[in-house]
């Protein structure tokens, strides 16, 4: 007989599942959006891409904030290098994001550098081992990163890739910008 009643509300179960609504857009975009947070928050460096002046990818490691509430994400970096310089021809970038470690997923942003100058700002982000980068905070210029789009990954909120293309669940979240690059 117990058998038979958990068989029954097993099925019950799967009934109920079955008509339950799949989430709204909003939900969906923030279920994606917090398994997205999980990963980033979890490293300490990601990769910051950028285009040089022949149209290839440069990657190199960055050590980010954590994302803003629009999932923008800063860092410092030198005025005079090589990124900057590369930001300030073409300010398309992507930033990728993975824990491999654990096997949980990965993050790629897609989006517009914007460099930032001022004090205010960075004394608002000042880390302190930024008095040895950067004496006197010469030299130091803020990358933010303006997302539009992102892609997430994470085994473990249930968000895999498409099994056939291996696309990753993504997220529109602005718009490019409509300024030519800067010169």
């Amino acid at each position: 007989m117990t058998k038979i009643l958990s068989f029954l509300a097993l099925v019950a179960s799967c009934a109920l599942l079955a008509q339950a609504e799949p989430p709204s857009p909003a939900d969906e975009r923030a279920r994606l959006i917090a398994a997205a947070r999980e990963i980033m928050a979890a490293q300490t460096y990601c990769a910051l891409v950028t285009i040089d002046e022949t149209g290839r990818p440069q990657v190199r490691t960055m050590n980010p904030f954590p994302p803003e509430e629009d999932m923008a994400v800063w860092f410092a970096t030198n005025t005079r290098s090589r990124k900057v310089r590369e930001m300030r021809r073409d300010p398309r970038v992507a930033l990728y994001y993975s824990d491999h470690k654990n096997a949980i997923g990965y993050v790629q942003i897609t989006g517009h550098a914007v460099l930032v100058d001022d004090q205010q700002e960075i004394l608002k982000r000042k880390r302190a081992y930024w008095d040895q980068a950067f004496p006197g905070l010469k030299n130091l210029v803020l990358i933010k990163v303006v997302p539009e789009r992102l892609d997430v990954l994470n085994y473990k909120a249930g968000l895999q890739a498409d099994p056939e293309t291996w696309r990753t669940p993504p997220i529109e979240l602005g718009a490019a910008p409509t300024a030519a690059p800067r010169p």
